[in-house]
């Protein structure tokens, strides 16, 4: 199978979204994924915007960003306060959220919500995201849920375990606020990386699963430049 990059992993610093509808929704998504390009790209530089919290659930979120991005590759970390579960009643506060954040950055690549996603908060901000951000690449991650409603993933990103194994730590010991609820377990974060890693033929047997719905490739005459994606204009 032809593997895609982003690029030889000295290339010049590469930007990446991450965009969550709720605080914890980033980690559990493609947390793994953002632990793998810090180790792939060191000179890379992750940025978090959240748009729904409580100030406790805020605090959570501020200390789970600062866990899984190392400091030299931290960029703009923005938790909002929108309430959740209401992100359809203000849409035009969530466009003006996304669009602020494509002001400050340009990003090589965008981490949303998968658009098939029942959550109907989850749902929109992918929308959003695609509205906004145009002539990126974007990637979508899955939440697993009571709705039932994953989909077969047409990317794939192998993690070795101790990747793996490290993201769910991080979940679990960060997000304390959400113990008692019936997804809030290790065992489900393991199950969904299995079976992406399964699909996948993931090495280590773990990889997280993405749709990503459009992609433009431009081949090089240097041969050792490898299949890349086109960098965004704006």
């Amino acid at each position: 199978m032809l593997a895609l990059t982003l690029g030889a992993p000295d290339r010049p610093a590469l930007e990446v979204l991450c965009i969550g509808a709720h605080c914890d929704d980033i980690e559990i998504g493609c947390g793994g994924t953002v632990i793998a390009i810090q180790r792939h790209y060191p000179r890379c530089m992750v940025h978090f915007l959240v748009l729904t919290s409580t100030p406790a659930r805020r605090a959570e979120a501020a200390a789970a960003a600062k866990a899984l991005i190392r400091k030299p590759a931290r960029g703009e970390v923005r938790v909002g306060a929108l309430a959740d579960g209401l992100l359809p009643a203000h849409l035009p506060q969530v466009k003006a959220e996304v669009e602020s954040m494509k002001k400050a950055i340009n990003p090589y690549l965008v981490l949303t919500h998968q658009g098939s996603d029942s959550h109907q908060d989850h749902n929109l901000i992918s929308k959003v995201t695609w509205q906004t951000f145009r002539n990126h690449m974007i990637w979508e991650y899955e939440i697993p849920k009571f709705d039932g409603d994953l989909v077969t993933p047409n990317m794939y990103v192998p993690l070795p375990s101790a990747m793996a194994a490290r993201k769910i730590a991080l979940i679990m010991r960060a997000y304390s606020s959400q113990r008692g609820k019936p997804w809030f377990r290790p065992e489900n974060l393991e199950a969904v990386m299995r079976l992406r890693g399964l699909e996948s033929r993931a090495a280590s047997g773990f990889a997280e699963g993405f749709q990503c719905r459009k992609l433009v490739s431009e081949f090089t005459r240097d041969s050792s430049a490898g299949f890349r994606p086109r960098r965004p204009s704006g």
